[in-house]
């Protein structure tokens, strides 16, 4: 009976597994191409700091109800004015990276807007590379050599996809006109700084205090969507008065922001099931399905340069999400004990 129990299990992790690496793969593809796809649509066009507004509103109020179903079950009181308020301190912290992470989700708006898909997902690649620099510079972790080389990997099959891409059109029913490659490769690589160091520094935050991800993501998310609130008045406020709020939306705008809202928060909790070689892979592959897409959706070119770059890139994926060796000691080693640092739903998404 109870080996039968431990097969049942390990049967069912085994799915869970696969589930999670196929919900990762249609989470990273489909918001880029979602997103590409409505902002090349002809018609009026949404306001891309409403849509970051709305997804922040809809964060806060998903982290709420999973607290208050937690306390529920543990029959304690839900107080979120003493973490919020009475803590504020400690709330004042997150001011930086949802800052941060405001401008990163309007950036990308823009990048997607004026990059193809494919080439926005390849080039966003190069958060990985941020991210592993800020985390030897802030949280003084070490990267074994195959990590180091998988960055250089990254960093030069992007550049050879950016070579590539270089006065290259994306042939699509939109007007091409309207789309600047320089702004898009700009704001995707301001994306990427900007992705590495929020995301180091949550990750440092969360290590010093017993706070919740729930609570820090509430916190992150009054920020954001106040900070969300500025930027829409300073950029679109004459705009949104005259036209509404919601003004372009449709069923599809609505998929994008409930994709972004809740995309990373349900990514952090199938991925406890699956580990970060299968992480990895779903990032690789999800380049491929936007790739893939982009060719039957916005007439996207694939030649052999690109071929290669983006190659090389998923190569790079796959090898820096090896893990690292144990110590000799036998102690975890630092990317063992950072591992679930790494699937936080505020870096995650689009992060």
């Amino acid at each position: 009976m109870v080996t039968y129990s431990k097969y049942l299990c390990v049967s069912v992790n085994r799915k869970l597994k696969y589930i999670s690496l196929a919900v990762l793969v249609v989470q990273n593809a489909s918001l880029i191409l979602s997103i590409r796809f409505v902002r090349t649509l002809p018609g009026d066009r949404f306001y891309a700091t409403s849509a970051v507004v709305m997804a922040e509103v809809l964060k806060v109020l998903t982290c709420l109800l999973i607290i208050l179903l937690q306390k529920r079950r543990e029959c304690q009181p839900l107080s979120m004015f003493d973490s919020i308020v009475v803590q504020y301190k400690d709330t004042l912290k997150l001011a930086v990276p949802s800052l941060i992470y405001t401008l990163q989700n309007n950036l990308q708006y823009i990048a997607i807007s004026n990059l193809p898909a494919a080439t926005f997902q390849v080039t966003y690649q190069l958060k990985i590379l941020t991210t592993a620099l800020f985390s030897v510079l802030m949280l003084r972790k070490s990267l074994s050599r195959v990590q180091w080389f998988s960055l250089l990997l990254l960093f030069a099959g992007v550049a050879i996809v950016q070579v590539q891409q270089e006065g290259k059109k994306e042939s699509s029913v939109s007007d091409s006109s309207s789309q600047n490659y320089m702004v898009g490769l700009v704001a995707v690589v301001i994306s990427c700084l900007s992705s590495g160091f929020a995301g180091v520094y949550f990750e440092k935050i969360l290590k010093g205090s017993a706070a919740s991800v729930w609570v820090r993501n509430v916190q992150l998310g009054v920020f954001g969507t106040a900070l969300g609130l500025l930027g829409m008045w300073w950029n679109d406020g004459p705009g949104i008065a005259n036209n509404g709020f919601f003004f372009g939306y449709t069923s599809m705008v609505w998929c994008v922001i409930f994709n972004q809202a809740f995309g990373g928060l349900l990514v952090a909790v199938v991925v406890k099931y699956a580990d970060n070689i299968l992480k990895g892979f779903a990032t690789s592959f999800s380049i491929i399905v936007s790739t893939v897409a982009s060719v039957y959706l916005f007439g996207f070119h694939v030649d052999l340069m690109f071929t290669a770059g983006a190659g090389m890139v998923i190569g790079a994926v796959y090898l820096y999400s090896l893990p690292k060796p144990p110590s000799i000691n036998g102690s975890l080693t630092t990317e063992e004990n950072g591992e679930m640092d790494s699937f936080l739903p505020k870096s995650v998404l689009i992060k």
